[in-house]
């Protein structure tokens, strides 16, 4: 069975792999489509400490159950079209014995710590698969990182009463901005690319921010008179984002932290004890994957926009130098793995 590897970095080609073995409890899934996150690119480039080489990478992913073991619950059925959730939990750890498998200590995901679903086949416990009868297979490789932000926003407790500041508006922080915005919060979207704040505004961005021709902190301002944004949710991962969402956020705000930077930040801490903040990490996402498609189901986002570009299998290394060429140039690439 072919599956594309990134064998060291910025070299990748595709190799030979045995078929999966699906255990009594497992599904077998033909994989459609696997979408390409920043991870990856940092994957590609050598950047990731999380990964070893060679890797095959993908962990958004969408296709459909061809096979089901013999243990495997009657409403799961052949020929669904899903979407898989890439994450493990041990259930020892201190995060899955507090409900929080999302960050279990031992999580190994597709793709990263071990590989992934950028090949014809893979097999799964029953329970990390999602379907969808309306979804088409590009909505569904796009749950994932929807998900990531929807618990991003879960995360930073966003009510219709706040006025939320997106920083970042790639397809996480579109998740983050479109669950708050379904919230009923007020939200600010901040990016540096102007077609990715008009996606902002398309799924629900009141207002936008271009990072390189306004001062955020003064427009969150004027935005808020003179309060701040009662949510922040970074979604960027550099330490002049870091340090403007503690900045930009009010007194007793909240502050979510999605992207994470390889360099140190510092900050100035008197403005987390005299804003008495609230400041949370963010990490995979937590129970949100029906939430999520239901959210997809109700078109009254324009979802698939999302997708720049989709690159047939053969051509996977060519998207990974194009989007590493160009990264501001893309919003969410699709590999299809049937052609």
């Amino acid at each position: 069975m072919d599956a594309f590897s990134i064998v060291e970095p910025a070299r990748g080609q595709i190799v030979n792999i045995s078929e999966p073995k699906p255990g009594p409890e497992d599904v077998l899934v033909e994989i459609k489509y696997v979408g390409l996150c920043g991870t990856d690119l940092n994957t590609w480039r050598g950047l990731s400490p999380m990964v070893t080489y060679p890797r095959i990478p993908g962990h958004e992913v969408s296709g459909t159950i061809i096979a089901t073991g013999a243990a495997v619950p009657e409403r799961i059925r052949e020929g669904a079209k899903v979407m898989v959730s890439p994450y493990t939990s041990c259930g020892l750890c201190t995060a899955c014995r507090s409900g929080r498998p999302n960050c279990c200590q031992f999580n190994q995901t597709l793709g990263v710590q071990r590989d992934g679903a950028l090949t014809g086949r893979i097999a799964l416990h029953y329970s990390k698969v999602f379907p969808s009868e309306t979804l088409s297979f590009e909505e569904l490789a796009c749950a994932e990182p929807l998900s990531v932000g929807y618990h991003a926003a879960n995360r930073g407790r966003v009510t219709e009463r706040d006025t939320v500041l997106v920083l970042g508006c790639g397809t996480i922080g579109i998740g983050a901005l479109a669950a708050s915005a379904r919230k009923g919060a007020t939200v600010i979207g901040v990016d540096i690319d102007e077609s990715k704040l008009e996606t902002a505004k398309k799924f629900g961005a009141q207002h936008v921010i271009h990072s390189k021709r306004e001062n955020v902190l003064e427009r969150v301002r004027e935005l808020t008179n003179g309060d701040g944004a009662s949510v922040a949710i970074e979604a960027i991962g550099l330490p002049v984002t870091f340090r403007l969402a503690v900045d930009a956020v009010c007194f007793a705000g909240r502050v979510v932290y999605i992207g994470y930077t390889k360099e140190e930040v510092s900050y100035e801490t008197k403005q987390f004890v005299a804003k008495e903040l609230d400041i949370h990490g963010s990490r995979n996402a937590l129970l949100v994957f029906p939430t999520v498609i239901q959210m997809l189901e109700r078109r009254e986002m324009p979802f698939p926009e999302l997708v720049t570009r989709i690159y047939p299998i053969a051509d996977a290394t060519q998207a990974f130098e194009d989007w590493a060429e160009n990264p501001g140039g893309f919003t969410k690439i699709l590999i299809d793995v049937q052609t």
